[in-house]
């Protein structure tokens, strides 16, 4: 069985290495095209391995179509796609197309499915392989597997930690599923479904009277993105590495109760917040303290 490989980043990368390793035929690759010198991972290493290399947003258009049609796969797999592929593209290969997705479906919808599964305190999350259609992560499941959420694990800690690797490994056993004619369709229950938008800056900004558990679950539902939004001296920042203890101290949420060689602590409602690392407005990230020194935090000040 022939398979092209669609994707991006480090993940693309490593699905298609893996799907090469397994002696599994493949036939081309589609990434985002360089810009100037830098080229995307999945681009550079099909390039290296010698493989025809679409441009994805090329997809949208007749010749691109054309020349995915060209490469005469079986199969077409996806593995981090952030652009929206137009459905007849996903019919091109006979087996059709197989597609990767960070939670597990029908929750959590969308481009930002781990930001929200944490963000809104679930304990577990997982990955789905499913048929991508029409709609946005609505198509039939092939393969689910799942991790559980720890008490202080983040965007980038589940990801990389969880769901990357694990991702690798379902990609590769889907294709030889498909490979053995043992692949199912399983309908989603879209009853049970959910879908959250892409979680932005809007949606990033800290509201320091919530509880603490709350204020603590949407720091690390933001990081590494888009990294939770706060205000001091009417100037923004975002915080990401932090730690919250369980100690009740007396005062408004959002003070700055103490400021340490490791990072300044915050009040919350129901406990305190230890901030480790930051990153000023336009500028680039750097330790909590050394912030604290550069903008003339006091304790007793409020964050907004």
């Amino acid at each position: 069985m022939r398979v092209s490989v669609m994707g991006q980043a480090a993940f693309g990368e490593a699905v298609l290495k893996r799907i090469t390793g397994d002696g599994v035929e493949v036939a081309g690759v589609s990434a985002p095209a360089p810009v100037g010198d830098r080229k995307d991972a999945l681009w550079a290493a099909a390039e290296a391995a010698g493989l025809p290399v679409i441009d994805t947003l090329s997809l949208k258009t007749p010749e691109g179509q054309a020349a995915w049609r060209a490469l005469g796969a079986d199969l077409a797999v996806m593995a981090f796609v952030t652009e929206i592929i137009p459905n007849d593209v996903l019919h091109i290969p006979p087996q059709g197309t197989i597609q990767y997705h960070p939670s597990l479906l029908p929750l959590h919808r969308g481009s930002s499915a781990i930001n929200w599964a944490i963000i809104n305190g679930d304990r577990e999350t997982g990955l789905s392989i499913f048929w991508p259609d029409q709609g946005i992560d609505t198509g039939p499941i092939l393969l689910q597997k799942s991790c559980p959420i720890g008490p202080d694990d983040t965007v980038g800690s589940i990801y990389f930690n969880q769901l990357f690797p694990m991702g690798v490994d379902a990609l590769s056993e889907s294709v030889q599923m498909v490979a053995e004619g043992r692949a199912p369709r399983i309908g989603q229950d879209h009853a049970l479904a959910t879908y959250e938008p892409p979680c932005g800056d809007g949606h990033a900004r800290i509201r320091w009277y919530r509880p603490a558990d709350v204020v603590y679950r949407h720091i690390r539902g933001c990081n590494p993105a888009p990294g939770a939004v706060a205000t001091y001296n009417d100037s923004e920042f975002k915080i990401f590495d932090c730690r919250l203890t369980g100690a009740q101290e007396a005062g408004m949420p959002g003070r700055i109760l103490r400021i340490k060689d490791e990072g300044f602590d915050v009040r919350l409602n129901g406990g305190v917040l230890r901030v480790l690392r930051v990153q000023p407005k336009g500028g680039k990230k750097l330790p909590a303290t050394e912030w604290a020194r550069e903008v003339g935090l006091e304790v007793g000040a409020r964050l907004g």
